[in-house]
């Protein structure tokens, strides 16, 4: 795991360079900082004359200015990076997860699925910022530690070294045994209180009309409780790493004076002692990093049990062009959700002629969207083969199977936008004049010219702000626009009047000229408009 979240860094291997070099000009100026101050302190304790002292002065200042950038440079350096990181395990994530869709991804609840995505990949830059960056300053200052001690004498410089080494592996093993558990819960608590978070806002409507607000509200307050106590708990932590950390140099320093004070001339002691005490800075976020590891490794952990999931349907090696015809056949179609489920469709078969008006009917669960959703690519059957002009649709790219099928599902999602870009997504390149003509044929443009920004209204999330019929003919005009050899239409007359009913069928029967049409319906007014009816 951690092997592979390398490997995605290894593109910014210069910056990284770059910001744990500054990272350690940082640290290593704070150290000379402190060191010449000392010997500047000590030096005039003696009352020198004023020109030994000069350069001690000019360095005081020098460091004093330089910590300031190298960190102003360190941390925009070290941000810029791991946001162009993030923003690059994003893609990775989503191009993961788009061939999951639908199938894959109706197992997880949407705020779980949410805040792996969002929660869970911006987790991730602590492996950066926390862990990777402050460790490999933390080795090149304690190089820098002990070849500053080594100069005054190699048994100093042993013992600095020795309480270096020990305060890091204590600091990390300590905080990494105590905050793998905590880290891991807080992570798992936060996805779940997401999930539920989601889950309540989206049924809110029937929560309050049901009268059981209040009672999921409490739930709410009680993983919010539960999770607040991850929090505190991982924060106490926080704080006992934090004073280890103000002990252990207190240690260093006291072991460095008592076996330099023998060995080095006098003058020097309070700068081995004060650079001995600005070096452990680069050991701080070492026990952060630790403490966060456990949550990190969950987010990690998630993420690619998310993406390493294999997709219901896959891409075929050899993919063959698109067929000249469009004739439809299922052939002993066998398919079931999941192995525990009886099969929706066994030994199914059927042939739609091109250019044919088939009506589909049946109880609620007989397997009408189903079969659309073979069609799409959705979903992989378990047996038998489906064919588009004769070319089995396995063989086809997903992308092109999907070009030569127009869907009007029952429940279409409209996105967040204007009611244009909604009418223009099943076709981009769409001309507004097209998009108009669509809009026509569905029946909705004098609606939409009778808006205050007409086709530049914003629908809400969903749709929202349009009435059931209203995303009805917008999911039509969809449908329309993409002109495609295969119109399907789930429910399209739903949520309409009897007029606009009839005003929409005419319609779709004449935008339908020379496609296969296919119509899932529970309306029995429609049947005499198709050439053939199946009943499942």
């Amino acid at each position: 795991m951690i092997r592979r979240l390398l490997t995605w860094l290894r593109p910014y291997a210069g910056r990284i360079t770059l910001s744990v070099l500054l990272g350690a000009l940082t640290i290593g100026s704070s150290i000379a900082l402190m060191a010449t101050s000392a010997w500047l302190i000590s030096k005039s304790a003696l009352q020198p004359s004023i020109a030994e002292l000069g350069v001690s002065v000019v360095g005081v200042r020098f460091f004093g200015l330089a910590r300031a950038v190298f960190r102003y440079l360190e941390r925009l350096i070290a941000h810029d990076t791991t946001f162009r990181w993030l923003a690059d395990v994003r893609v990775r994530v989503y191009r993961a997860i788009e061939p999951l869709a639908p199938a894959r991804l109706s197992a997880l609840r949407s705020g779980d699925l949410l805040g792996r995505v969002i929660g869970d990949v911006d987790a991730l830059q602590n492996l950066y910022l926390r862990a990777l960056a402050p460790a490999l300053v933390a080795l090149v200052t304690g190089a820098v530690l002990v070849t500053l001690s080594a100069a005054f004498d190699g048994v100093v410089a042993l013992a600095a070294l020795a309480w270096f080494g020990a305060s890091a592996a204590l600091i990390v093993s300590l905080a990494a045994w105590l905050g793998r558990e905590p880290g891991q819960r807080l992570t798992q608590e936060r996805g779940a209180l997401n999930a539920a978070l989601v889950d309540t806002l989206q049924g809110l409507p029937d929560l309050i009309a049901y009268g059981a607000a209040l009672r999921h509200l409490q739930a709410l307050e009680a993983q919010a409780d539960q999770l607040a106590a991850h929090e505190r708990r991982f924060a106490r932590l926080d704080a006992l790493q934090a004073a280890v950390l103000i002990i252990l140099p207190a240690g260093a320093v006291i072991s460095v004076l008592l076996l330099a004070i023998p060995r080095v001339e006098g003058v020097y002691l309070a700068t081995l002692a004060l650079a001995t005490t600005a070096a452990y800075e680069a050991l701080l976020p070492l026990g952060q990093a630790a403490l966060a590891w456990g949550g990190m490794r969950e987010s990690a952990v998630r993420l690619f049990e998310l993406m390493d999931t294999p997709p219901a349907v896959t891409e075929p090696a050899a993919p063959i062009s698109v067929p000249a015809t469009f004739d439809i056949t299922f052939d002993q179609v066998t398919f079931a959700y999941t192995p525990e489920q009886p099969p929706v469709l066994r030994d199914f078969s059927l042939t739609i002629g091109a250019g044919e008006r088939l009506a589909i009917i049946g109880e609620s669960g007989a397997g009408k969207s189903t079969l659309v959703s073979l069609l799409a690519r959705f979903w992989e059957i378990d047996g038998g083969q489906i064919s588009i002009g004769g070319v089995d649709v396995r063989a086809l790219r997903q992308a092109d199977a999907r070009r030569l099928i127009s869907v009007m599902s029952q429940h279409t999602y409209l996105f967040n936008t204007t009611i244009r870009e909604n009418i223009r997504l099943a076709r981009s390149e769409a001309s507004d004049a097209e998009v108009e003509e669509a809009a026509r044929a569905a029946h909705i443009h004098e609606f939409i010219r009778s808006l205050p920004q007409g086709y530049d209204t914003l629908v809400g999330e969903n749709g929202h702000k349009l009435s059931g019929g209203e995303r009805q003919r917008v999911a039509l005009a969809q449908a329309l626009l993409k002109d495609a050899p295969i119109l399907i239409l789930d429910e399209a007359t739903a949520h309409l009047d009897a007029a606009t009913e009839r005003d929409v069928l005419e319609a779709v029967l004449t935008a339908s000229t020379g496609r296969t049409l296919i119509l899932l319906t529970h309306n029995p007014a429609l049947l005499a408009h198709v050439e053939r009816v199946l009943r499942l």
